[in-house]
């Protein structure tokens, strides 16, 4: 009699579990000992945190309490970066890596690329919102994506400035009202502007929509006059509900997803209608869209490259996702800062009065000149950028520069499949990375877009925009769009007043369901500029 034979005729309800946990354990052991081989012929292991509870559960429990308490921040910053800028740690039996080091985030996204991607893990954790989109693919697919994203993002069209002004006069009016407006009709008396408290944030979030939704779709979401706007909370459920699912990992189906699916079918509603309205058009009536330089938009060259609903729902949700949300985070961080410091105000005031006047509309050139805007704006995505936390995925086994051995100088061992989380907003916060303080250059902890006349960041230093071949695409709409709102705002106001000590205590809560923002909101006043 076989081996197997033998132990089903002798297994018994009391013994299966206990020679599944045993197979389980052996087969586990078994697979470490090849990782730790495997490791080791590649480079070295880096400084580890060592977990307190079986398998990781209580990194997995911090990371979800401070995604909740908004305070991911200091987990990265004073916990896992506490003695080294890349660490290791083991959770739910996977070797997971962190990296602050320039130099390894650098090599994830230039200097190894092809080594580094977003993965097959990826792709799943995000298929029910993002799909097969440009953010969530690799190789080809997403090569093709960028190709068909970039002619949108062309110079010609970033700097055709008429629909961000279209929605700038809107905002002018919610300002004036206190929020957003009930209907596009609703009388709004602009000089109740004076004084009035609002929370910018939640404007900034409504414009963006709007403005995205105009420019790429040809679209008007009406956000800014739509107070109970389904879409503004479904996004933000969204993203709340995959954020704390990717920081769960492999436990994610344990979420409860009814909120999450009901999100997404709601923006779905929006979006299909949309799609149909273009699928339903003739090869003629197309084409005679993708050649008008006034009727073109990303909705029509995505209809000429396919036909496939899916594949268009996919497109547009991320673009409406880039286009609302990382604006919006970089356009409210601004006016909170803008906000405490008055003395930045004033130059900045005198810079557009200078270079544009009181009355006249800025132009791209416009926009180019202004440094001193330039430097406001580096400053603000230096302390906040949008995507401050991220990831990626060993696509083969390889190394990166630093972070392994025992001071974590020697080359690092990344086996295929290993997760490589990195961070933004801790890279560059890193005091090491900057010039000593002085008269001339501030402390790196603080706003002060002072410091750009005096220093450049190496490369890969400062990288708000992601770096190498999958650096923001859309980088250029989304400066253009926050220097045209911030000009247009600070013509017609001369002082901005903050609320903020009184929610904040001065301390900024730095909400990151996937893009940063201020988790309690810009709570600020405006005051009309009457001499001029």
């Amino acid at each position: 009699m076989g081996f197997v034979e033998a132990l089903v005729e002798n297994a018994s309800i009391k013994t299966i579990p206990l020679a599944t946990v045993v197979v389980w354990a052996a087969l586990m052991t078994i697979g470490r000992i090849q990782e730790h081989r495997k490791i080791k012929s590649l480079g070295n292991y880096g400084p580890s945190l060592k977990p307190l509870l079986p398998f990781g559960l209580d990194f997995l429990y911090h990371g979800i309490r401070s995604t909740i308490a908004q305070q991911n921040l200091e987990l990265w910053r004073d916990v896992f970066f506490s003695q080294f800028w890349t660490i290791e740690m083991r959770i739910l039996n996977e070797r997971v890596c962190f990296t602050g080091d320039p130099e390894n985030i650098k090599a994830m996204l230039a200097t190894q690329f092809h080594d580094f991607g977003k993965g097959k893990r990826f792709h799943e954790e995000w298929s029910d919102f993002l799909g097969d989109s440009i953010f969530t693919v690799d190789g080809a697919r997403w090569h093709d994506s960028r190709q068909l994203l970039r002619p949108q993002f062309s110079r010609d069209r970033v700097s055709d400035l008429h629909c961000f002004e279209k929605h700038v006069q809107i905002l002018f009016k919610a300002i004036a009202n206190g929020g957003p407006l009930d209907g596009e009709d609703q009388p709004v008396d602009l000089a109740r502007a004076d004084g009035r408290r609002v929370d910018m944030k939640d404007l900034f979030y409504r414009y963006t929509l709007d403005a995205s939704a105009d420019f790429l779709l040809g679209t008007d979401i009406k956000c800014l006059t739509t107070p109970e706007q389904t879409i503004m909370h479904s996004f933000n459920e969204v993203q709340r509900i995959q954020n704390i699912m990717i920081r769960i990992s492999k436990l994610r189906w344990l979420i409860p997803k009814k909120a999450y699916h009901a999100a997404i079918r709601d923006i779905e509603n929006l979006v299909n209608p949309i799609i149909q309205g273009v699928l339903s058009m003739s090869p003629d009536e197309l084409a005679a869209h993708t050649k008008s330089d006034r009727d073109y938009t990303f909705l029509h060259e995505l209809a000429s490259f396919t036909r496939d609903p899916k594949l268009m729902r996919d497109q547009i949700f991320s673009i409406l996702l880039a286009g609302r949300d990382t604006t919006a985070s970089a356009l409210s961080f601004a006016m909170y800062e803008l906000s405490r410091h008055p003395e930045v105000v004033a130059r900045l005031r005198s810079e557009i009065l200078t270079t544009v006047g009181t009355h006249q509309l800025p132009t791209y050139e416009h926009l180019k000149e202004m440094s001193y805007l330039r430097a406001v704006l580096n400053e603000t995505l230096r302390l906040y950028p949008p995507v401050p936390f991220n990831v990626r995925i060993a696509l083969k086994d390889t190394t990166l520069p630093r972070g392994g051995g025992p001071d974590g100088t020697e080359p690092l061992s990344i086996l295929k499949d290993t997760q490589v989380a990195y961070s933004t907003i801790v890279m560059q916060r890193r005091p090491d990375l900057y010039p000593p303080i002085s008269e001339s250059f501030a402390d790196p902890a603080i706003f002060s877009p002072e410091r750009w006349a005096v220093w450049h960041p190496r490369p890969h230093d400062y990288i708000p925009f992601n770096a190498g071949p999958r650096f923001c695409i859309g980088q250029q709409f989304a400066l253009t769009e926050i220097g045209y709102t911030l000009c247009r705002i600070f013509q017609r106001f001369d002082r901005v007043q903050s609320f903020m000590h009184e929610i904040d205590d001065s301390q900024p809560l730095l909400k990151s369901d996937i893009v940063l923002s201020p988790g309690p909101g810009v709570h600020v006043a405006f005051w009309e500029a009457k001499n001029d």
